[in-house]
């Protein structure tokens, strides 16, 4: 295993990609709304990053050895779509839950991070929609506080697995997270469960992916013929959230963060307050 240890210059590069990619975010959050497809907000997206931000999106054509390749521009997952959901004629509903996942290219560096939304406003999601994405977000937020030198990454799994459990929802093990700079995937892979004290130990420099794929029932998955799309096997619910985050000297900073971030959840206030 290759682990890339970031120079202050690229780390540099890559603050300025996150913050991109979490810029999509906030641009294309008035669009997600009850009778617009996922394939006008691709278009929407992708005329964000190339015509405003100069930058590429990086699914557009992406093809690890295996896939055909990714056709859009950003993934759409709605409801039971686990990840990598295709943007096409799909009209989104009130109560809808999406996950938009967005990764930027600027300048050869990556920037990659992903939000749920409620179609039509928190009020208009069910109860457990609405858990659901809650938890998540806290699962997300509670993996990347974990995150300091000398710190493993089961750490990170761990406190995922255990908040998500406790809930009553499942952990999908099959996706994880993964380093990012230069390249769109690289190593390590950060798992979303597992036990504490395990795995690669943390350094100064490193930069990776946190994105729980978090369901409402069991953690199973299938993947549909179009080679990319994955649903949840029962049917149920799953929400993803997705931060690309930078080991410090001290912990961590999320580096997908913009003007329009949802606000740190209370459960690890402490941890990040200045």
């Amino acid at each position: 295993m290759s682990i890339t240890i970031k120079t202050p210059e690229e780390i540099a590069a890559m603050r300025i990609a996150g913050r991109l990619a979490s810029e999509v975010l906030d641009h294309v959050t008035p669009f997600v709304q009850p009778g617009v497809t996922t394939e006008e907000l691709d278009r929407i997206c992708h005329e964000y990053i190339t015509q405003v931000q100069g930058g590429i999106p990086a699914p557009l054509n992406y093809a690890p050895p295996g896939y055909t390749p990714y056709p859009k521009s950003i993934c759409t997952s709605v409801n039971h779509v686990v990840c990598h959901g295709i943007p096409g004629n799909k009209v989104l509903k009130r109560g809808d839950i999406a996950n938009l996942d967005i990764t930027v290219i600027k300048d050869g560096f990556h920037g990659d991070t992903s939000r749920m939304f409620i179609v039509g406003g928190e009020a208009a999601g069910s109860i457990l929609a609405r858990r659901l994405c809650t938890i998540t977000y806290e699962c997300m937020w509670l993996g990347i506080a974990q995150v300091r030198p000398g710190a493993r990454l089961g750490d990170i799994g761990h406190a995922i697995q255990r908040h998500a459990e406790a809930a009553g929802f499942s952990v999908v093990q099959e996706f994880c997270g993964h380093g990012i700079g230069r390249g769109f995937h690289e190593e390590p892979q950060v798992v979303h469960y597992g036990r504490p004290g395990t795995g690669v130990e943390l350094k100064a420099g490193m930069i990776f992916t946190i994105e729980p794929m978090i369901n409402a029932g069991k953690r199973h998955i299938s993947e549909l013929p179009d080679g990319w799309t994955i649903v949840t096997k029962d049917r149920s619910l799953s929400a993803q959230w997705e931060h690309t985050c930078l080991v410090t000297e001290t912990g961590v900073e999320p580096l997908t963060i913009s003007a329009g971030s949802p606000a740190i959840p209370a459960i690890v206030a402490d941890r990040f307050a200045a």
